[in-house]
Formats: C-alpha cells, sequence, structure tokens
C-alpha cells in the first residue's frame, strides 16, 4: 500500500498533458498569400488557440510565395508553423498539400485558412474520405461556399477577435 501512495503522489509533480478537445489530430494549411496582410493583421498564435478548441494541431504550414520576407518566415518558424516557400502562385501546392493531408490515416480534421472559393473541391474531398473540415477565413472576400460546405467555419476579425460559426 505504501508504495501505491508514492506512485499516487508522483503525479502532483509530472505534468500530464491532457486533451480537452476529444483528441481529435488536426492538419492546417494557411494560405499565406490570402492571409497573411498587413489590413488583416492576424496572428498565427490566435490561430493555433482556435485550432487547439477543436483538436490537436499535428501539422501546421503556411504556404507562401516568393515574395515572402525573411522576417516573414522567421516569424512562421517560431510560432511553430513550417513555411513552405513556392514559385509562383501557391494554390495548386497547397491543393497538393491538401491530399496528402486527406489521405494521412493520422489526420482527423483538415482546416484550409483562406478566403478562396478554389479550395471547394479539397473540402468536398476531404468529406467523401471522412474528414471533418473546418475553415478559417476574414472578410471581405470570404467565400460563402466555402463557409457553407465546411463542417465549421470561422471568421476571424481584423482586430483580432473571433467569431465561430457552425454548421
Amino acid at each position: 500500500m505504501r508504495s501505491f501512495e508514492k506512485l499516487s503522489s508522483l503525479k502532483d509533480y509530472i505534468p500530464l498533458k491532457r486533451t480537452e478537445s476529444g483528441g481529435k489530430n488536426i492538419g492546417l494549411l494557411v494560405d499565406g498569400p490570402n492571409m497573411l496582410r498587413k489590413e488583416f493583421s492576424l496572428n498565427l498564435d490566435l490561430v493555433r488557440e482556435i485550432i487547439s478548441e477543436y483538436g490537436n494541431m499535428r501539422i501546421g504550414k503556411v504556404l507562401l510565395n516568393q515574395y515572402a520576407s525573411d522576417k516573414l518566415i522567421e516569424a512562421i518558424v517560431n510560432q511553430g508553423f513550417t513555411p513552405i516557400v513556392v514559385a509562383g502562385d501557391t494554390d495548386v501546392y497547397m491543393a497538393v498539400e491538401a491530399m496528402e493531408l486527406i489521405y494521412n490515416p493520422n489526420i482527423d480534421v483538415i482546416a484550409l485558412m483562406t478566403r478562396d472559393a478554389d479550395f471547394l473541391p479539397i473540402i468536398n474531398k476531404a468529406k467523401e474520405n471522412g474528414k471533418e473540415t473546418i475553415v478559417i477565413g476574414a472578410e471581405p472576400g470570404f467565400s460563402a461556399a466555402l463557409q457553407n460546405s465546411a463542417d465549421s467555419a470561422i471568421v476571424l476579425k481584423p482586430e483580432n477577435q473571433k467569431s465561430h460559426f457552425h454548421d
């Protein structure tokens, strides 16, 4: 009995990581040129906090074009995301990354941070394959079709206030 008491007292000193979100694994892709703009003044830490309400972010990638500054790339890395710099338009690369997430058996939820309706087929393909979907965007220009197709749509306000819309 003594050893059990010692063992149970250890839990007071060992931090246990608990997931309040049911343990869903989330893959998040950020459309950098579309979302990381001065007029939105969005903070990736805020995005991470919002995503944590839905599950555990296992993959967080930010797609950027060749015009991304070193300072922006460094900020993305410092916030725990993986920057992917591509030549030209980022949409095709983001679609390829999204398809990889859809077919990744370790990912339960596909989250896309974009306003672009071009990603509607990705949302539909993810749902066809049993993945939960989240879109995160900002106004103006956040596609209504994208918001209505995803399981959850989150509209970020420019002043860094968040509001949720669930389908």
